[in-house]
């Protein structure tokens, strides 16, 4: 497919591993006239490793107002710019929100390359409930604001997902444990798709033990993901069993799936639920040989 004229190319990134640019990412980064970049000294490495020559500038956060309509000019004159950001999607958390408005406005063809993103790939890997969630990126850097918003989060049933920076992990975490509970179930990923790629589930306070205690986990980039608040059964509503939920979640779902969801619907320990679930499961196979 031949490039559009006068159109902005959104193009995803690799988060670390250069191995995951798409195909069809690096043929956009070859044939646009510029590509604007959060960081032009990492994008250019980028650009360099796949071999591209396309001249970059810079689109950041300090600068997008001013850069603005210098793109719209080169659009009108029939060029074509990609957008990129350090790492992953653009405009997830990261710059151009201003841009691709303005050109929505002025019916410029604004055209996704999609690929990595750091919130999509924690989810997918976190083992906690996904078929609704809620992004908050970045949490306010100063600890008053941020107590404020994780207050306001604190009754939210769906699972909470946010970008941290490594200076502030261990703050954030200790004020998720005092305000959303130091057994709220939790997932940190941190440094995704690089060297030292790590994935922990565990309890809030459990993680913030772990972060305290080793240095080296407090390093890098990373996506922290919180399980919802269980809602609690009103007066008077019938109680669900444990064996009666499982049993239901298991005709549909992996058993580590129907766990997840019924830890996260119900309240209860996973390594009870587990157990009752493999029970369960041995007993549904012994009546229906041919499932094994």
């Amino acid at each position: 497919m031949s490039i559009v004229k006068g159109a902005l190319y959104v193009v995803a990134t690799p988060l670390g591993n250069l191995g995951d640019i798409t195909h069809r990412a690096v043929k956009i980064l070859a044939e646009v006239d510029l590509v604007a970049a959060e960081d032009t000294r990492r994008s250019k490495r980028l650009l360099q490793h796949l071999g591209v020559t396309t001249a970059c500038m810079a689109l950041h956060e300090h600068n997008e107002s001013q850069m603005v309509p210098r793109i719209l000019a080169r659009l009108e004159a029939g060029q074509t710019v990609a957008l990129v950001s350090d790492a992953g999607t653009p405009l997830i958390s990261d710059p151009g929100f201003e841009l691709v408005r303005r050109l929505r406005e002025r019916d410029f063809p604004v055209i996704p390359i999609p690929g990595p993103s750091a919130v999509i790939a924690a989810l997918s890997v976190a083992g906690l409930p996904c078929e609704r969630f809620a992004f908050e990126g970045f949490l306010p850097a100063r600890a008053a604001a941020r107590q404020r918003r994780l207050e306001a989060l604190r009754m939210e049933w769906r699972t909470l997902v946010f970008y941290e920076a490594p200076h502030r992990i261990q703050a954030t975490l200790a004020d998720m444990k005092q305000i959303l509970g130091d057994q709220r179930e939790a997932v940190i990923a941190r440094e995704l798709t690089k060297t030292f790629e790590t994935v922990r589930h565990d309890t809030l306070g459990s993680l913030l033990s772990w972060v305290t205690g080793d240095a080296n986990q407090r390093r890098g980039e990373f996506v922290i993901m919180v399980g919802g608040r269980v809602q609690p059964r009103e007066a008077g509503e019938a109680s669900i069993s444990h064996e009666h939920l499982l049993t239901v979640l298991l005709a549909s779902h992996s058993l580590k799936q129907a766990v997840s969801l019924a830890a996260a619907i119900s309240g209860a320990g996973r390594n009870r639920l587990y157990e009752l679930a493999i029970r369960l499961n041995e007993k549904r196979l012994d009546r229906d040989p041919e499932k094994r």
